[in-house]
């Protein structure tokens, strides 16, 4: 049985200000709720980024970024925009990630489309 402590909520708090410049709002108000939040939160950002991934951190923000655009998370996109300034991630990685996800987001819209162009080419 192991006796390791898991990390109180201010230290986690702490350990996320280091590593993006700020805590996202409704996390830090989430620990005044109920601490155990946090401790999920970061159980699941371990299981989706171990310490030894296969992608390299520029990369994990940049995926992280293009997930929270396309699902429209602005506290995501804002803590991904303070660790790409953090970590100094080039413009030109951060455009062509937008540009990827606009391209997407587009693709998505015309596949969303199908009936209406099924109904527009009579082959409903």
């Amino acid at each position: 049985m192991s006796n390791t402590t898991n990390p109180s909520a201010q230290e986690l708090l702490a350990k996320m200000r280091a590593g993006m410049g700020r805590v996202p709002a409704a996390i830090e108000k989430s620990t005044v709720v109920d601490e155990s939040l946090i401790q999920e939160h970061m159980r699941s950002r371990m299981y989706a980024m171990p310490q030894e991934g296969a992608l390299d951190e520029q990369t994990r923000v940049l995926v992280y970024l293009a997930a929270a655009l396309a699902g429209s998370s602005p506290a995501c996109v804002r803590a991904m925009s303070d660790k790409i300034a953090l970590q100094g991630i080039p413009k030109d990685k951060v455009l062509e990630t937008l540009r990827i996800v606009r391209f997407a987001m587009a693709t998505k819209m015309i596949g969303d489309a199908e009936p209406i162009f099924d109904a527009l080419t009579g082959l409903e």
